[in-house]
């Protein structure tokens, strides 16, 4: 059975000025702990993720103090707990992770079970990308007479995507046209 958050004591409120408030958050310098000073930001931000997330089920407060300190845990590669607010999905990778979900849906109902009880856990934002095609070029109407013929090309595929952000919950599906987001990949 999970229990309340153990770092309840560092959740602090961001008034706004002239009263009320914007939110909550954790505050990491009120665990008044030095090692805090050392993290990078990014291991910051995991650390604020684990503290929010604290329930003594799903994340321990031993994985607080893990990442916390990292120093001497990072070269072990022990486990953390990763729980993403939202994920931030292009096509190449989002697509599949739809038809995953249609997969599994699909395998509920062939067991009688309720389908719809397989969504997303956390907010998906899934970017559909425009194609690199170009039909037409030199005229007024170039772009959209290209996004008219990748909607045509496109069409089960598009078809699909909208039944998926019409099917989850936590599922939003950013048309192509309307944004764009590139993978980077680094090696260390």
């Amino acid at each position: 059975m999970a229990a309340g958050n153990p770092f309840s004591n560092i959740l602090k409120t961001l008034d706004k000025p002239g009263g009320g408030e914007f939110g909550k958050y954790y505050s990491l310098p009120a665990l008044n702990d030095p090692r805090i000073d050392r993290l990078p930001y990014s291991i910051r931000i995991l650390l604020e993720s684990a503290i929010r997330n604290c329930d003594e089920f799903q994340v321990k407060s031993k994985d607080v103090e893990k990442i916390i300190d990292w120093e001497n845990t990072s070269p072990k590669q022990v486990e953390i707990p990763f729980k993403p607010a939202r994920v931030l999905l292009q096509d190449f990778t989002g697509v599949p992770a739809v038809v995953d979900l249609a997969c599994m849906r699909d395998a509920m109902n062939k067991l009688g079970a309720d389908s719809n009880k397989i969504n997303p856990l956390v907010p998906v934002d899934l970017v559909i990308d425009h194609s690199v095609q170009v039909d037409v070029a030199r005229s007024e109407n170039a772009v959209l007479a290209n996004m008219e013929l990748e909607f045509q090309r496109n069409k089960e595929r598009f078809a699909f995507l909208k039944w998926g952000s019409n099917a989850f919950h936590n599922m939003l599906v950013v048309p192509p046209g309307s944004g764009i987001v590139h993978q980077v990949n680094c090696i260390a």
